[in-house]
């Protein structure tokens, strides 16, 4: 069953995954490249805009330390060569990184079949330390190519002065688990166009085009004894025929022999039998994702499928497992789907699991998988929370339809909420999540001054258990706010049922992917914005009435716009002054 996991892979690996049960493995992790990656993504009322994906920073005070510690427990030999480094680099986000990644190398390593292969994409900023950090792990016998491939036609301009070359491709490491790991060349040979045939097979007999080929073996080749035979009267030299007898005859009958003025024998090669070129360890034949293209998706370092389909064809066969540990926006997953594989994709962020959830009912609607890891009932939710507090930050975060910060000092903010306020306007707000058992009324009050500072327009608490009175009291006091779905708290507190069932906030947040195109597109079709009159409201056709949930009610009544909703309405105090002018 293809598997689909919420959670950190090291995790992940250590208790779902099998000793060699894996037969490919394709990691993409981040390249601690200190970028903050966006994901493009189409609100529920057509418009566009973005929501961080990931932060591509490894810090040694994430847990480096215990990488460390767990990579001398399990091999005292790659620890040296780790301690090796880190005696050059220091404690530093590089050796963090490094060590982070030496950890999930050794689990991929255990899950990995010996008849498997392991693909690592990578880019300049660390490939040179995970080649040694790979050899130690894999053994340096195993390595088998650093493939380059070519990642951006176009490499961006600067008005400065460059001091370097324009950057443009990608490392990709392919290692072997043992000499027994097969390799597909055929599956991923370079076939010629028929134009290119055309000129290839340039002669032409009774049984149709052909080129000249060799029958008998090169002097570089070395001597064959067994190979030297005497054929229709003509014996080779002592490096022999390219074949055996029996296969010589059967290539002389189908008439694909043939014989110089000098009496040397030729092999008429044909186009049916045309294997293609081999694909090189330069990949420039792949174009990178543009703007144009219809895979796109809008997730930040999204790789072609073309890209996954020749790895996944090169060392795999249909009905082998695919292991893809960052699975991101699901390319692999992808293209393990499309070439009949079984898969497993792990991803630490709850917004990728969405996104790929997304693109499999959009691309593949027939695919049967499993998701693991996201919490089905309360007493997962609560387990997950004493578990990894950090997970279910994500997950919870991500169920009220926001984005959570990642490690560290958040300054009171554990996540946010870009929802509609009304046609092309936006509201934001501030998610805490609190995962203790004995919350009180402290944390709300700090979310409501978190909410203030950050001129945010809501709150949203989330805790395990249902809120106190004074819990109930502090939030009452944060005031009200109008929404889509009716008048709400500023503040909104939701617990672990409200998580499992559904949160209900009375705000639009669905996630769907879209097209840079088609996000260009939009982007050109927005006005200048303009704070509208009453007359302007007044001619709106009426707004589609709102459930709660932010769906369609069939039985609520539209909104009445008889009154101005933008003036405030007239006091008694007002009036009266209105009488005197």
């Amino acid at each position: 069953m293809n598997m689909l996991y919420f959670g950190d892979n090291l995790e992940v690996l250590k208790e779902r995954i099998a000793p060699q049960s894996v037969d490919l493995i394709y990691l993409d992790p981040p390249f601690n490249s200190k970028a903050t990656y966006n994901i493009l993504y189409r609100t529920p009322v057509g418009a566009d805009a973005q929501r961080k994906a990931f932060e591509d920073t490894w810090r040694w005070e994430d847990g480096a330390e215990s990488a460390m510690e767990a990579i001398r427990q399990a091999d005292v030999a790659i620890f040296r060569v780790l301690q090796a480094l880190q005696g050059f680099l220091g404690q530093s986000d590089l050796m963090a990184y490094l060590a982070m990644m030496s950890v999930r190398l050794i689990e991929l390593r255990r899950v990995l079949k010996p008849t498997g292969s392991l693909y690592l994409h990578c880019d300049p900023t660390a490939s040179h330390y995970l080649k040694i950090v790979l050899d130690s792990i894999f053994g340096a016998s195993n390595f088998r190519n650093e493939i380059i491939w070519l990642r951006s036609r176009n490499p961006k301009g600067s008005q400065h002065a460059s001091r370097k070359f324009s950057p443009s491709t990608d490392t990709i490491l392919y290692y072997a688990a043992s000499s027994a790991t097969p390799f597909y060349d055929d599956a991923i040979r370079a076939r010629l166009s028929p134009q290119e045939l055309l000129e290839k097979y340039d002669r032409e007999d009774e049984y149709g085009p052909y080129v000249d080929g060799p029958i008998l073996r090169s002097p570089g080749m070395g001597e064959r004894p067994n190979l030297v035979y005497e054929y229709e009267g003509f014996t080779p030299p002592p490096y022999g025929w390219r074949v055996e007898l029996l296969r010589l005859k059967e290539i002389d009958a189908a008439g694909n022999l043939a014989w110089s003025k000098s009496g040397a024998p030729r092999r008429k090669l044909r186009p049916e039998d045309d294997r293609g070129g081999p694909v090189g360890s330069f990949w420039g034949d792949i174009p990178p994702i543009n703007s144009q293209a219809e895979e796109r998706i809008g997730y930040p370092t999204q790789k072609p499928l073309a890209l996954l389909k020749r790895i996944i064809a090169a060392s795999s066969r249909p009905g082998d497992v695919v292991l893809d540990p960052f699975c991101g926006c699901g390319t692999a997953v992808h293209a393990a789907e499309l070439l009949d594989r079984r898969w497993i994709g792990i991803d630490v962020t709850y917004l990728a699991i969405q996104v790929i959830e997304d693109r499999i009912k959009s691309w593949l609607p027939s695919a049967t998988y499993v998701v693991e890891g996201i919490p089905k009932d309360e007493f997962a939710a609560r387990k997950l929370a004493a578990l990894d507090p950090h997970v279910f930050q994500q997950w919870a975060v991500g169920r009220v339809g926001g984005q959570s910060r990642g490690r560290g000092p958040d300054k009171g903010v554990d996540g946010e909420i870009a929802f509609i306020t009304g046609p092309g306007r936006y509201g934001r707000a501030i998610v805490s999540v609190k995962g203790g058992k004995h919350v009180g009324p402290d944390p709300v009050r700090v979310l409501k001054s978190v909410v203030d500072r950050e001129q945010a327009d809501m709150g949203v608490f989330i805790c395990l258990n249902d809120p106190t009175p004074d819990m109930r009291t502090e939030a009452a006091l944060g005031g009200r706010i109008q929404l889509p779905a009716g008048e709400r708290a500023r503040i909104q507190i939701v617990t672990a049922r409200d998580l499992i069932e559904g949160p209900n906030l009375g705000i639009l947040t669905e996630l769907n992917t879209v097209t840079a195109t088609q996000a260009a597109r939009a982007e050109q079709r927005k006005k200048p914005s303009k704070r509208p009159s009453p007359e302007d409201l007044r001619r709106e056709p009426p707004l589609p009435p709102m459930s709660l949930g932010g769906g369609r009610a069939k039985d609520q009544p539209p909104l009445p716009l008889d009154e101005p909703i933008l003036v405030r309405p007239p006091t008694e105090a007002r009036r009266q002054r209105a009488r005197r002018g």
